[in-house]
């Protein structure tokens, strides 16, 4: 069978890199197994990784494949395509195991079919992924790259366009494109914060451009989406006295659940997904495949062997909730006390954009040039302030830092207007949106930016009141045991 050739090749291939003093993933094995049975039987498999699990786990996906006669489409993020391309399949040559990899427009006749994001939905757009059966790694992600795949973007040069392809109503389009800058103009949270548009504000963009056919994209695609499915948002993106329109904004519009709106592309066909989930995540009931799109026939956790060294967690009691007037204080004054303590690089990550640009701007003033915001050459002793995502986005081309400063924990704002979608969709379903949402997703981004200190001998700051002051403060510190308290700084 599939399951003890691929058990065999890679078990060889192991032992021959084991010679140099390599050590692997300890559930290569497992997860070969795992994908060669999911390829042979067409079914769907649901495969959970601890998050930072290392890189090195995609080997035990690619055996089975490279030994497989089922067409197959796989896809990969930019990071992990590079990954295959330069570190993976040389060393698949190197044990004599060939994986040709078709990338480009619909193969004829070819195995493994090498997609994006975008690729993926072209193809299933077009009907061109026929019977391949789908392995999605970085499953855990699917849901936002699809989203974002799928989204929506209407900008000044597309009023323009529209504009020219139906000129008897550009009038019509200039007092509707005045209204709607009046509207974000007013908004209180300026730049900083989008604009929710509900359905009454689209109403008379809608009917007019029902009026105007046919229609340039993407005004189409922008007409054709919209309803309960679909969120609609606008953002102030400049403000220019001396360069073109004083006032620069756009419209935006993304998918609640893209994939209700790729109906069938999981139907009829095998799928093996590889998520690095948070272990509340994982274990909670119910949950199995939820949020990936899919209820799977198989589900197995390959987490990582036990942790032996405590992770520091420097968590004061009695901290001020994030929206107490003085919780921005609190924030300088101990970011300033950690970074005294600290000879290494120091990152501090919150989401909230008023006060993190304020944070960075009271660390420089008494650190100087070594505080830098969303910078990727830090100095050796530096301190970055970031965003969530950025840091999660760019940590594996920054030296790990010595310590990290969580100034709000990445629990998503319902001043999103995606996120405030969502919640509703949930609420309206009498589904508790905190613990089967925000909660796992943040717990997920926490463990995945704090991967790194716990082997590097690094400590991890909490300053968020809401870990010991709201009761799923719990959750949070069992996401990251094992750990130890520090009740006061010491130099570290």
């Amino acid at each position: 069978m599939l399951e003890a050739h691929a058990h065999h090749q890679l078990k060889a291939l192991l032992r021959r890199e084991g010679l140099g003093g390599q050590e692997p993933w300890p559930h290569q094995l497992s997860l070969c197994r795992l994908v060669a049975r999911s390829l042979r039987r067409g079914d769907h498999t649901l495969v959970r990784l601890a998050p930072g699990t290392d890189p090195g786990w995609l080997l035990g996906l690619l055996v089975p494949l490279a030994l497989s006669d089922t067409p197959i489409a796989l896809v990969l993020s930019p990071t992990l395509r590079q990954r295959l391309l330069q570190v993976e399949l040389p060393r698949l040559a190197a044990s004599g195991l060939a994986l040709p990899c078709h990338e480009g427009p619909e193969p004829e006749g070819a195995r493994l079919w090498l997609l994006s994001i975008e690729e993926l939905l072209q193809a299933w757009r077009s009907a061109s992924l026929a019977g391949r059966q789908l392995v999605i790694p970085e499953a855990e992600q699917l849901d936002a790259r699809l989203r974002a795949g799928l989204a929506l973007k209407i900008s000044g040069p597309d009023w323009d366009r529209l504009a020219r392809a139906h000129p008897a109503a550009a009038p019509a389009l200039a007092e509707l494109h005045a209204r709607l800058t009046r509207q974000v103009m007013a908004h209180p949270g300026g730049d900083r914060r989008p604009l929710p548009l509900a359905p009454e504000d689209e109403a008379p963009l809608r009917q007019l451009l029902a009026l105007l056919q046919p229609l340039p994209e993407p005004w189409r695609r922008w007409q054709a989406s919209g309803g309960d499915a679909w969120v609609s948002w606008a953002t102030l993106e400049a403000s220019r006295q001396d360069q073109g329109p004083p006032v620069v904004w756009s419209l935006h519009r993304q998918p609640l659940e893209p994939l209700h709106l790729l109906q069938g592309l999981f139907e009829g066909r095998g799928v093996v997904l590889v998520a690095e989930l948070a272990g509340s995540t994982a274990t909670s009931a119910g949950n199995e495949g939820r949020g990936l799109g899919l209820s799977p026939d198989v589900c197995v956790d390959l987490g990582e062997p036990p942790l032996a060294d405590p992770l520091p967690v420097y968590a004061p009691l009695r901290q001020p909730l994030p929206n107490s007037p003085r919780y921005g204080e609190h924030l300088l004054e101990q970011c300033r006390r950690l970074v005294l303590g600290q000879a290494g690089l120091t990152l501090v990550l919150l989401d909230d954009e008023g006060l993190r640009l304020s944070l960075t701007s009271g660390l420089a003033a008494e650190f100087g040039s070594r505080v830098v915001h969303e910078a990727t050459t830090p100095e050796a002793n530096g301190v970055i302030c970031a965003r969530w995502c950025w840091w999660l986005d760019h940590q594996q081309r920054l030296p790990l830092p010595g310590q990290i400063v969580v100034g709000l924990l990445p629990i998503a704002s319902l001043e999103d207007p995606l996120t405030a979608a969502q919640v509703l969709a949930l609420r309206r379903q009498g589904r508790d949106w905190f613990r089967e949402r925000l909660l796992p997703d943040g717990l997920t981004r926490l463990q995945l930016a704090v991967t790194g200190l716990r082997s590097q001998g690094g400590r991890l700051a909490i300053l968020d009141g809401r870990l010991r002051g709201r009761s799923w403060g719990r959750q949070v510190l069992r996401a990251l045991e094992p750990w130890m308290n520090l009740s006061r700084l010491l130099p570290h």
